[in-house]
């Protein structure tokens, strides 16, 4: 997640005040997206299992849920 502007292709969402974007293309390979806050950040969820074979996420480098 990331702060950004509307580009050609995003879907936009709001939701209790916060407008999301997503990639059309994106959305549909991962839905459904699930955004839960928690203490001082954000855990996001979604239809794909980032930690199957590869022993973990290397956008962030832990072998749990990569957006926790």
């Amino acid at each position: 997640m990331a702060l950004d502007e509307p580009r050609d292709g995003d879907m936009t969402k709001e939701i209790d005040g916060f407008t999301y974007l997503v990639n059309e293309d994106f959305m549909e390979k991962v839905k459904p997206i699930k955004v839960d806050f928690v203490d001082i950040g954000f855990r996001l969820s979604c239809g794909v299992d980032f930690n199957t074979g590869s022993g973990g996420c290397s956008g962030c480098g832990t072998t749990s849920n990569c957006c926790s």
